[in-house]
């Protein structure tokens, strides 16, 4: 796959792989290990990858959805109460999955929503919606 790298200044190849298992369901296969925190994640180096597609549009394939990734998705996705919580490969797992996002949206089916139950959340999105 070929994506804009800002900070390389042109388009350069990210090793992502959309794949359909016997049972025809999709998965995204991220072939490098970008991030390689022996001890711990570089979170920091996370997030700065995550801004990268913050203003880009990406289409659910199944429903013809336009998502947009909004400059508060970053730090959603680093410093959530989830991500505080993981340790070890999954931590690792998490980090490395930035580099799917795309494909991960394009192949999301079974779309559900639900409201935000924590007061604490719903009040830093209201401050960030204004």
């Amino acid at each position: 796959m070929l994506y804009l790298d800002k900070d390389r200044g042109g388009i350069v190849e990210r090793n992502v792989n959309i794949i359909v298992g016997l049972d025809g369901k999709k998965t995204v296969l991220i072939n490098d290990i970008r991030f390689r925190g022996k001890k711990k994640e570089d979170w920091k180096g996370v997030e700065d990858y995550l801004k990268e597609y913050v203003g880009e549009f990406y289409e659910i394939e199944e429903t013809s959805e336009k998502i947009f990734i909004s400059s508060s998705f970053p730090d959603e996705y680093t410093s959530s109460e989830s991500r505080l919580a993981l340790k070890g490969a999954v931590a690792k797992s998490k980090a490395n999955a930035v580099q799917g996002i795309p494909e991960l949206i394009q192949i999301a089916t079974n779309r559900e929503f639900s409201e935000n139950r924590k007061k604490k959340r719903a009040a830093r999105l209201r401050k960030t919606v204004r």
